[in-house]
């Protein structure tokens, strides 16, 4: 960089003789969580290719750059990873949709569907995001269920049970802090313990949950056994 002066004999701004620039070309675009706003904002993917530059003039390449992605609003780039966080749309559905399935498992573990665990478990959905749940679409569920799958009530959570919970669960647990995964198991205990003491199969589902949300299983028993205890 050479310096240069002004009229009034002042040192100016150098002036860079060598540089390098990125032209960035748009890939793709979206919504995403950004980070440095704070809240969901449309993102455009983007790769670059790097010169070198003479007086501010591109010259010769210099290979290329990226993927960044870039957010709308601030501008700043980011590392593609930041796209496996979910938008904070997409973040409210997944948490609506692990409560509804835990307490769709919950009740169909415990055989009954007795009204205070239908009460518990309505209450607990609605919380999450489904405003319109009753007991009454609740219990249908869970009978529908059975009818589909040949799934008999009070058994051991199966395999199919199994699998459900770990695909509702298993994308959610990552982005949830340790006090998010145990409230979950704790409303599913709830649900459990509504209408009386937790029963083998209703111990066996929440213990797939507190697995599915990769609580160890000596939390899960400290949780499920403090569940027990009247606040």
């Amino acid at each position: 960089m050479l310096p240069g002066r002004g009229r009034n004999g002042r040192v100016a701004r150098p002036v860079r003789l060598l540089g390098t620039r990125t032209a960035w070309t748009p890939v793709g675009d979206g919504e995403f969580f950004c980070p440095g706003c704070g809240g969901d904002r449309n993102f455009q993917r983007l790769t670059g290719r790097r010169r070198f530059t003479l007086l501010g003039v591109p010259v010769l390449p210099r290979g290329e750059t990226g993927p960044v992605v870039e957010c709308a609003a601030c501008r700043r780039h980011y590392g593609t990873d930041v796209l496996d966080h979910p938008t904070t749309t997409r973040f409210s559905a997944m948490l609506r949709d692990a409560v509804h399935t835990v307490a769709l498992a919950v009740l169909a573990a415990g055989g009954t569907c007795a009204r205070a665990s239908l009460e518990t478990a309505a209450s607990a959905v609605r919380a999450a995001g489904f405003d319109d749940c009753t007991e009454e679409q609740l219990g249908a569920l869970v009978e529908a269920l059975a009818a589909d799958t040949g799934r008999v009530y009070g058994r051991p959570c199966g395999a199919g049970l199994a699998i459900e919970l770990h695909e509702a669960l298993d994308p959610l647990a990552p982005h949830l802090a340790p006090a998010g995964r145990e409230s979950i198991l704790l409303q599913g205990a709830r649900i459990a313990l509504a209408d009386g003491p937790y029963t083998p199969a209703e111990r066996d589902a929440l213990t797939t949950v507190g697995a599915a949300l990769t609580i160890c299983a000596d939390d899960v028993s400290r949780l499920l056994a403090a569940a027990r205890t009247p606040s």
